[in-house]
């Protein structure tokens, strides 16, 4: 075969090497004896393929039902009825059972096998759910009012079993976290009454909390729930999407359409983390598969070490707010919020538009800036085989069109899965002069290959297990003990009623709580924690809860703590703090877009087509305008003081009012008509 264009950039440039997991988990990967290997490969399967019969198999069970005429017979005897709680609990237990058996108790202390403490851990985590089924009628119906000493015993262990699964695979801030808010809801009634942190004097038998919180309404509760659905479907075909190959096919797509124009590695970064990035829920992930590829081919051309990890770790950091599938918190989102992830995914099209039109807007101006050209068309892969495979687009094609049709989320990610087997057996056709023939290769799914997607989705779905279960502690600390409220109640005397600083305040909180933690655990931490307060002082629930997932997506590239810019920062063997600051300043504008669809909610498709189309063209305007200021490039070096007045005239378009949009034109013109004719000739 042929070598593509993207095989024969990527092998002319130098690329370091980085352990996602290295970045993502706390706990050190262990190397299991081989026997272990086999026994967790067939478990992690086994995980995936459970959680798609439970979900998905009572609709096909049905649809054959009602196909034959056989009314709901072969329903009653083959379809899955779990209880809903016995289900997440299953859920937990199995990842957990994962989670210890693939990460060591510490980086730097993994030996080779898997520990006997940590067979306990699995132990303790599938004997706590066995309790639960052997006596779930009992547990539901106490759930809030009385408990036994066994009953303590089994919440005791479970939840130690969820603190260092979180710890080992979310790091120590979530847990952390989790601690003080458990620990909250034994100690807060010493508080003196009347105090914000005061909870009811009733709750003075400290062990209540226990049973409390490892049941439905806190470990068991919402997060989990949509952990052991929405997240694991997804996350599952985005394994079975990238096993198709079909992320090669992307980049290799991205390449051919813009690798050739000017600055063209980074504008295939941009365009491949619009396209690989959207059925990616992981920012590292998307650096990593992506940046193999583009990094190499952007140093080629010229672009520094920084620059260049600065502009993949952007881009990839993007995927996770790019429909059709965001990153896991947005499944969160649609579960608190009551909204179908239709709507959510559709509110998100203009946000992840003018993300990337900045993106895009700084590599232009950078390459300009710096006389960087593309990669010679010659050696590019070539376009129109790559349009032949647009079949492979098919699953992504699909999933859109079953959200609009109404499909449940669940039926449209089983499509999705289903496609991308049968897209993949196309990969296998060859035409030559001889006619048409088949072979199969390694981008061909077939039996071993679909139990190794299954097998990449449970481990890819590890963490977000573990997140959802900690976030679900806090949840239930919030709900025994009242204190979301009397959180709003603090936003509100810190802002009053003045909805900005609100949304500045928000905005601090989050990005600190994402430094230390995932997106997911970030955006469910604050949702429980801030959302509440900022729909008291009149902020629509929708545009306070995209608020925040926004910024938590964004911590990925925010220093101290940016495990993206790291990460690229690592590949490009850059410097890390160079990086991620690079990295600010290319997603300066964007930390502005949340603030736009505050002040415009219409930027979040809230109106009809007119009312969101000149919005959207004026923050479009004004986003790379803000890129012409900060890169000090228009038609050329800019001068600072036409600099200056060209980043006003770029925050007047971003404001959404005809007011500030006429300030902008003028400002505009004024910033270009004194780099024209003033500097232009005090320089000459």
């Amino acid at each position: 075969m042929a070598t593509t264009g993207t095989q024969t950039a990527a092998s002319g440039g130098d690329v370091g090497t980085v352990d996602v997991e290295d970045l993502e988990y706390s706990g050190g990967r262990r190397e299991q004896r081989p026997w272990e290997q086999v026994l967790f490969f067939w478990l992690c399967a086994g995980f995936s393929a459970f959680h798609l019969w439970v979900l998905v198999g009572p609709v096909i069970v049905r649809a054959i039902d009602n196909e034959l005429g056989l009314g709901q017979v072969f329903y009653r005897a083959v379809a899955p009825n779990l209880d809903q709680e016995l289900f997440r609990a299953i859920h937990l237990a199995w990842g957990a059972v994962l989670g210890f058996g693939f990460y060591s108790l510490a980086k730097g202390r993994g030996t080779k096998g898997i520990p006997w403490y940590d067979w306990l851990l699995m132990l303790g985590a599938l004997g706590c759910a066995v309790y639960m089924w052997r006596n779930l009628d009992e547990l539901q119906m106490s759930q809030g009012a009385t408990y036994d000493t066994p009953d303590l015993v089994y919440s005791l262990v479970g939840l130690v079993v969820v603190f260092e699964f979180t710890r080992r695979t979310a790091g120590n801030a979530l847990t952390i976290i989790a601690g003080v808010f458990m620990l909250y809801a034994m100690v807060g009634h010493i508080f003196p009454e009347g105090s914000p942190l005061y909870h009811n004097k009733s709750l003075r038998d400290l062990w209540f909390a226990f049973p409390y919180i490892y049941s439905n309404l806190g470990v068991f509760g919402t997060t989990l729930e949509v952990s052991s659905t929405f997240i694991i479907m997804f996350t599952v075909f985005a394994a079975f999407l990238g096993r198709s190959k079909a992320g090669d096919y992307f980049n290799d797509l991205s390449v051919a359409l813009v690798g050739w124009a000017r600055g063209g590695p980074a504008k295939v970064a941009v365009l491949s983390g619009v396209m690989f990035g959207s059925v990616s829920g992981s920012s590292v992930a998307n650096v990593v598969a992506s940046g193999a590829v583009t990094i190499p081919m952007m140093r080629r051309v010229g672009y520094d070490r920084n620059t260049a990890g600065a502009i993949e770790a952007t881009s990839s950091t993007g995927g996770q707010i790019t429909p059709p599938v965001l990153g896991a918190a947005a499944f969160i989102m649609a579960e608190v919020t009551g909204l179908k992830y239709a709507e959510i995914a559709a509110a998100a099209i203009i946000p992840c538009l003018l993300f990337y039109i900045a993106c895009y807007a700084h590599c232009d101006l950078h390459a300009a800036k710096h006389g960087l050209r593309g990669i010679p068309r010659a050696e590019l892969p070539r376009l129109g085989p790559l349009l032949v495979r647009l079949y492979m687009m098919a699953p992504i094609a699909v999933l859109i069109w079953a959200f609009i049709t109404g499909y449940s989320a669940f039926l449209a990610a089983a499509l999705g899965i289903v496609l991308c087997i049968g897209v993949s057996w196309f990969n296998g056709i060859r035409w030559s002069r001889s006619g048409v023939t088949w072979r199969r290769g390694d981008d061909v799914m077939g039996g071993r290959a679909i139990v190794e997607a299954l097998e990449i989705g449970a481990k890819d779905c590890i963490q977000l297990v573990a997140v959802c279960a900690s976030a679900g502690i806090i949840v239930g600390v919030i709900a025994l003990t009242g204190v979301g409220g009397r959180f709003a109640q603090i936003m509100q005397a810190i802002a009053g009623q003045n909805q900005l600083m609100a949304m500045v305040f928000t905005m601090i909180i989050v990005t600190i709580l994402g430094m230390g933690m995932p997106t997911t655990a970030a955006y469910a931490i604050a949702a429980a924690v801030v959302a509440p307060g900022l729909q008291q002082i009149g902020v629509p629930k929708l545009v306070a809860h995209m608020f925040i997932f926004y910024f938590a997506v964004l911590s990925a590239i925010t220093p101290p703590v940016a495990v993206a810019s790291f990460a690229a920062a690592g590949m490009a063997r850059g410097d890390p703090w160079k990086t991620s600051w690079i990295a600010v300043k290319m997603g300066l504008a964007t930390f502005l877009v949340p603030f736009m669809f505050f002040y415009s909610p219409v930027l979040l498709g809230q109106g009809t087509f007119w009312e969101i189309a000149p919005v959207f063209i004026t923050a479009a305007i004004g986003v790379w305008l803000l890129a012409c200021a900060t890169e000090g490039w228009f038609t050329e070096a800019l001068a600072l003081v036409p600099r200056a007045i060209l980043a006003v005239a770029a925050v007047a378009f971003i404001v959404p009012s005809n007011v500030t949009d006429v300030a902008g034109v003028v400002l505009a013109a004024i910033a270009w008509a004194l780099q024209r004719y003033v500097f232009r000739v005090r320089n000459a």
